[in-house]
């Protein structure tokens, strides 16, 4: 590539070392190779968003629509049933705050109220 990466930030070795690297070595190198191409300088620029930890395996039998009910309630959950706003779900999954009620309409996404 001819760049001169002089330095590595000490979080971005930390994340590297922790993450459990489930592609092997060839995923390490891939992102490696990436990072040295997008660091506009001597530092190395690791896109650390890439390095999501590995999702909990889903039953042989989960359909994709079940698969995205439970997206969907997870990120609901994790902010409290807030849809709209920057830290509402709508955020969190990505998407405008119209879509999420629609697809919950569709998903029969509905809170439940608890005693």
């Amino acid at each position: 590539m001819n760049r001169m990466v002089e330095t590595i930030p000490s979080e971005t070795l930390d994340l590297l070392v922790r993450y459990p690297w489930p592609g092997n070595i060839r995923e390490l190198e891939n992102l490696i190779e990436r990072a040295v191409i997008v660091s506009p300088g001597p530092v190395l620029r690791v896109p650390l968003v890439e390095l999501k930890p590995p999702s909990e395996p889903l039953g042989d039998n989960l359909t994709l629509r079940a698969a995205e009910r439970d997206h969907i309630l997870r990120a609901l959950e994790a902010t409290n049933w807030v849809l709209a706003g920057p830290r509402g779900a709508a955020a969190r999954l990505g998407m405008k705050r119209t879509t999420l009620q629609s697809k919950m309409r569709k998903l029969g996404v509905v809170k439940t109220l608890q005693r």
